[in-house]
């Protein structure tokens, strides 16, 4: 793949979160628990949920780097709501904005101690929706003051971070009319702006998703129009493929920057002794060692 670029640094995504959003699965790779697991635990006992979420990263990271794989689309930091669609789910850690906030960065350090940059999702927040994106646009009625309390309290946190995916949801209270992703207010006044402040580089859902509508280069053109930096186009479908491309520009200096900032993150693997990881793992999270 990165041949038929000719560029050996291109980067190569992937949503492998653990759960039942894993795109390696057995029996070639290890299963890994969903993110829920890990908020469970720290209810518990906080200390041995953020050393497993880290840990657990740790080795998401080294099952990823040694197929070349350098982006992980993880941790999802929404907080989920009573009633939510399970889409989200067990994906969240939690229902708690400062728990989410500190197993999501335990698990973004697990990541890139590995060689593996992640990906904050799904700014500004994906847990009030009550519908699924991937089908139709979630409309989320919830005021700004519980939107900038709760869902967007986690993103805040982890301002700084390298790189985030901007959902397909519509939050009535900042921009009645257009989801996230395609909205310039969203982006700019909250994505941006104060109530979270991300300034790493910006990537948007999956264009194919039923949330969106239009032709996929109308699409794409939105999501750039709004500010994000990088289009993501995932169901591999050529014809749709190249009516995105059609649509899309080189990026932007900013988002370049913004690139480049990540990437200087991704360091080389440090070394680990991964059977005395999944051990532990296996010990905190009580469960069989895989």
């Amino acid at each position: 793949m990165r041949a038929a670029v000719g560029r050996a640094d291109a980067p190569v995504l992937i949503d492998q979160e653990g759960g039942r959003v894993a795109r390696m699965r057995p029996p070639h790779w290890p299963a890994f628990p969903p993110m829920r697991a890990f908020g469970d635990l720290a209810a518990r006992d906080a200390d041995a949920g953020r050393e497993a979420a880290r840990i657990n990263a740790r080795l998401l990271a080294l099952m990823l780097a040694d197929c070349g794989v350098t982006v992980d689309c993880a941790p999802v930091c929404d907080v989920p709501v009573e009633g939510a669609h399970d889409i989200i789910g067990d994906r969240a850690f939690c229902g708690d904005p400062a728990r989410v906030a500190d197993l999501a960065r335990a698990t973004c350090e697990g990541l890139m101690a590995g060689g593996v940059l992640p990906v904050v999702k799904h700014l500004p927040g994906h847990g009030r929706a009550f519908t699924d994106s991937h089908a139709e646009l979630p409309v989320v009625d919830a005021p700004r003051a519980a939107l900038e309390a709760t869902d967007f309290a986690p993103f805040r946190a982890l301002a700084d971070m390298p790189l985030g995916m901007v959902a397909h949801v519509v939050m009535k209270a900042i921009d009645p009319d257009q989801p996230a992703s395609t909205s310039a207010i969203v982006v700019r006044d909250v994505v941006r702006g104060a109530p979270i402040g991300f300034d790493g580089l910006l990537f948007s859902d999956d264009l194919s998703m039923g949330a969106l509508a239009g032709g996929m280069r109308g699409r794409a053109e939105a999501v750039l129009a709004a500010g994000l930096d990088v289009v993501l186009h995932c169901n591999g479908v050529m014809e749709e493929m190249v009516a995105v491309a059609e649509g899309v520009p080189a990026m932007s200096g900013a988002a370049v920057r913004r690139w480049e900032r990540a990437e200087a993150l991704r360091g080389p693997a440090q070394p680990v002794d991964a059977d005395e990881l999944r051990a532990r793992l296996a010990e905190l999270l009580g469960t069989p060692q895989v």
